[in-house]
């Protein structure tokens, strides 16, 4: 009886597991792929700043790490099509924007002012993080701007209309 339940115990484990975990289309898509890359190299860039002279830098990693672990949560779980009220995109935007300018000043200060080896490192990794966040809101932007010239249209309500007028038109 013992071997009967133990692995329906496992079963609720392994699905408390994956559904935290990211799905493999959310991850395979170019958002996901950004979104790793954030996580992980603002989680290597933390570490970094946390191990160097240059430690009163250490918050802006660490805060950059958990907003797009955040996201990451939110967009493979697809938690932010439950609460519409927000503006997913924009605040996506926002907050690579100011992480792209910030990582940026804090890696030339990490490179020129310290000598240690794990300032340098820290600074190597804010360039990076610096360059894939900048893609990400580059991309944003032009999602963002090709939705505003559609009006604020969804793609799905454009072929919507198109088949109710042509439903009347037949009529």
């Amino acid at each position: 009886m013992g071997d009967i339940e133990a692995p329906s115990s496992n079963q609720p484990r392994q699905t408390l597991l994956l559904s935290v975990l990211p799905s493999k289309e959310f991850v395979s898509s170019r958002k996901g792929m950004l979104l790793i890359a954030e996580v992980a190299l603002s989680f290597v860039s933390f570490v970094c700043f946390a191990a160097s002279w240059a430690a009163a830098f250490v918050t802006v990693p660490l805060l950059e790490f958990l907003a797009a672990l955040f996201l990451l949560f939110a967009y493979s779980t697809k938690f932010n099509e439950r609460f519409k009220g927000f503006l997913w995109p924009l605040m996506d935007f926002m907050r690579c924007v100011t992480a792209s300018i910030i990582f940026f000043i804090i890696s030339i200060i990490a490179v020129s002012k310290y000598g240690d080896g794990s300032s340098k490192a820290a600074g190597v990794f804010g360039f990076i993080a610096t360059i894939v966040f900048a893609l990400d809101f580059y991309l944003i932007f032009n999602e963002l701007a090709n939705f505003l010239k559609q009006g604020g249209e969804s793609n799905d309500e454009p072929s919507r209309q198109q088949d109710h007028s042509s439903d009347s038109d037949s009529d």
